[in-house]
């Protein structure tokens, strides 16, 4: 159990401190240092590399989570409060992770080949917003991942 502790906390580190980092410390700097276009441009290639992390992330999460559920509580009936919160969310997580990826993400990219940049930034900006509910729904599962079974 301890090894798939280890790499479910790993892939949640990943994705939302990556979110984290994108939206708090990424976007505001590229916000001031880069024209519009080359900052849309940007966020493809950032994308581009982050979201095949998330995707190894998402795999690893729900691999080790099931693993775990299964192996160590005996399914859902032997589960706490807790564990079915953190399940619940994290599969809004991942629903969101994937209307992201597969709509304004797309949209995004094909907007950024066409040089069409306000459409672009439409599509930047619903990312953004995503993924704001994602890492606020990340921290919530964090919260409840390491207190709930003490609350």
């Amino acid at each position: 159990m301890s090894f798939s502790i280890a790499l479910h906390l790993l892939a949640a580190v990943v994705w939302v401190g990556g979110m984290i980092f994108a939206h708090n410390s990424l976007r505001p700097a590229a916000v001031m240092v880069l024209e519009p276009p080359l900052r849309l441009e940007l966020w493809v290639q950032v994308f581009r590399r982050f979201f095949m992390l998330v995707w190894i992330s998402v795999a690893a999460i729900l691999a080790t989570g099931y693993w775990m559920l299964f192996s160590y509580f005996g399914g859902f009936a032997g589960a706490g409060t807790h564990i079915h919160i953190m399940h619940g969310a994290g599969l809004v997580m991942v629903a969101i992770y994937l209307y992201v990826f597969f709509s304004p993400y797309q949209r995004l990219k094909r907007a950024v080949v066409v040089q069409d940049y306000p459409l672009a930034a439409t599509h930047l900006n619903q990312i953004r917003q995503m993924v704001g509910i994602n890492i606020l729904i990340g921290i919530f599962v964090i919260i409840v991942a390491s207190a709930g079974r003490y609350l």
